[in-house]
């Protein structure tokens, strides 16, 4: 059971959970960029969240399938065929051996997740599959796929419905190209600043899945000569020389010795991966109490639909 690869887009990858408990010893996260659209793709195949899927950045992308599977695709939406026929995202698709699935680019968003039931195998590092680029761990081969990868497919754990599956309406979270990220402040941003809640910064082209470059309006930052490194997570928003700020996405460093002014709520860090070159992005000032009652709010709307599914 397989899928060969016939174009893949400028980074596609195999992602899963990511790897917690690891940034002691210098192991980033990774895992799938947009977790929540990864995990809506796992539900409609079956899947446990844990099982690999393809994270597609932009596309193009088409495979041809060498065996009979149930698929889903979820994230950024695209033009979506299989054979020629136009599939919907958000629902389970049925494949037969030699089709192919073919994708365009997503018009809003940046990352579309390709799931199949019984998951996508690949090098297993550190209880994860996902793929971790600059170290070349996990995934296939530790590296982004290209023309003529053969990813091989699970054992389904479970016969899917006749009928197929559909993410719930309110699930479906549409992308646009501005961005409003729940935040609070970080360990160095001034105690008076205000100006930073009120501006809204653009992406640049310099982005990847360590982080995306903001330009804009960034406050005047006082930092001591030589600022020691301080333990980062995704989320953080960093304030580097240049005075163009670097928002951190899953395979970000464990540390970082620039000042870091913001840092965004696990509420809402799965949006940063849809984030796109171009894109306006803005911050919503939270308190950590105000933090802890969206992430609640949040995990509760996901919890009827995927119990094992936490943010």
């Amino acid at each position: 059971m397989s899928l060969e690869i016939i174009q893949a887009s400028p980074q596609s990858t195999l992602q899963a959970t990511p790897r917690t408990g690891m940034r002691h010893v210098g192991i980033p996260a990774s895992g799938a960029a947009d977790p929540v659209s990864h995990a809506l793709g796992a539900r409609l195949v079956g899947n446990d969240i844990s099982c690999a899927s393809i994270e597609i950045t932009y596309g193009p992308f088409e495979a041809v399938f060498h065996c009979d599977a149930h698929i889903s695709l979820a994230g950024a939406v695209s033009e979506a065929h299989i054979t020629d026929k136009p599939v919907a995202f958000h629902e389970t698709l049925k494949v037969r051996s030699g089709e192919t699935l073919k994708l365009g680019h997503p018009a809003t968003g940046l990352r579309t997740y390709v799931s199949v039931a019984g998951g996508f195998k690949g090098e297993v590092f550190a209880s994860s599959t996902s793929t971790y680029l600059p170290a070349h761990l996990g995934g296939f081969d530790g590296r982004a796929l290209k023309q003529g990868d053969m990813l091989a497919i699970g054992e389904a754990s479970f016969p899917l419905p006749d009928e197929p599956l559909r993410t719930p309406s309110e699930l479906q979270l549409p992308y646009t190209n501005a961005f409003a990220l729940r935040a609070t402040p970080g360990p160095d941003l001034p105690e008076h600043e205000a100006e930073i809640w009120a501006r809204s910064f653009s992406a640049t082209r310099r982005a990847s899945r360590i982080g995306i470059e903001l330009d804009g309006d960034f406050p005047a930052i006082e930092v001591k000569p030589n600022l020691p490194s301080a333990g980062i997570l995704p989320g953080a928003l960093q304030l580097p020389p240049q005075g163009r700020g670097f928002l951190l996405l899953p395979d970000c460093q464990t540390t970082g010795g620039y000042p870091h002014i913001l840092q965004v709520n696990r509420s809402d860090r799965h949006l940063m991966g849809q984030i796109r070159p171009g894109d306006s992005v803005m911050f919503l000032k939270r308190t950590p109490d105000e933090a802890a009652a969206d992430l609640k709010e949040k995990q509760e709307l996901l919890l009827p639909w995927m119990p094992d599914f936490r943010l």
